[in-house]
């Protein structure tokens, strides 16, 4: 089938691996690695990573059984749960050169382009709402509990059952200033790349908890970008997914033939 004029554009466009014109290359300042949040701000305290559930799991077993759940439980994960899915999806090892960090998931350079939103449904001790994960701080920023927002997120998946029926909905925007700074136009290919890789960590760290999950690429961007406050330019809304407690899910269903 022929190739649509703006999608030839696009990889024109982003072909050059080495550009010469990039923010870095003409001396522009480091982006921020993380959006700033304004002092005396109330946060929310996580577990910490080395406090987190593990679980010992046949790698090779969970690669075969890990499928997409769309249906869950109407029962809470708790705060540690989330706080476990955070880091092993984002969560910062340590600082990199030229505003990078070193996380649990690669990225292109190091450079760690996204932000998590979370949609919080049902999670011990968390009002339901809006948060956003503070990586480097491994904390949790709540944003705004607006019910109305909620429906209008909701309504925004064409899987909107998986997303209204789950204990959160994990959405990953791209501050693309942190690709671009040092990989120009580039960075597009990028910040799609790195999406994946973040949502598969978040598949399998969700089924050694007995969490099922669900990726969610089907959205209107107007209105995920307008309940999350984003410009829809320099941060975009580029995957999301559901979590939630589901039945045959996880270590537990081993011998079970994977029912999911």
């Amino acid at each position: 089938m022929e190739m649509y004029e703006k999608e030839r554009a696009f990889l024109a466009d982003t072909m050059n691996v080495s550009p010469q014109d990039t923010p870095l290359k003409q001396g522009a300042p480091v982006p921020p690695p993380e959006k700033p949040v304004a002092p005396g701000t109330k946060v929310i305290a996580l577990p910490e990573a080395e406090l987190l559930p593990d679980q010992q799991v046949d790698f090779l077993e969970m690669i075969e059984l890990r499928a997409s759940v769309r249906q869950y439980k109407d029962e809470p994960i708790t705060r540690k749960e989330l706080a476990f899915l955070l880091w092993t999806t984002q969560g910062v090892k340590m600082p990199a050169a030229k505003g990078g960090s070193m996380r649990t998931v690669p990225s292109a350079g190091a450079r760690h382009a996204f932000e998590t939103y979370l949609y919080v449904q049902r999670v011990e001790g968390l009002a339901p709402g809006f948060y956003r994960y503070l990586a480097f701080e491994h904390l949790l920023l709540p944003l705004h509990l607006d019910e109305a927002a909620g429906e209008r997120f909701t309504s925004a998946f064409r899987a909107r059952d998986a997303v209204s029926q789950s204990a959160v909905t994990f959405v990953w925007a791209a501050n693309i200033d942190r690709l671009t700074y040092i990989f120009g136009r580039r960075a597009y290919r990028y910040a799609f790349l790195d999406a994946g890789h973040v949502c598969q960590n978040l598949y399998l760290a969700a089924w050694t908890q007995g969490i099922g999950c669900c990726a969610m690429g089907a959205f209107d961007d107007a209105a995920v970008s307008d309940v999350l406050h984003l410009d829809g330019e320099q941060e975009f809304a580029v995957y999301g997914a559901t979590v939630g407690k589901a039945a045959g899910v996880g270590p537990a269903s081993y011998g079970k033939g994977g029912e999911m």
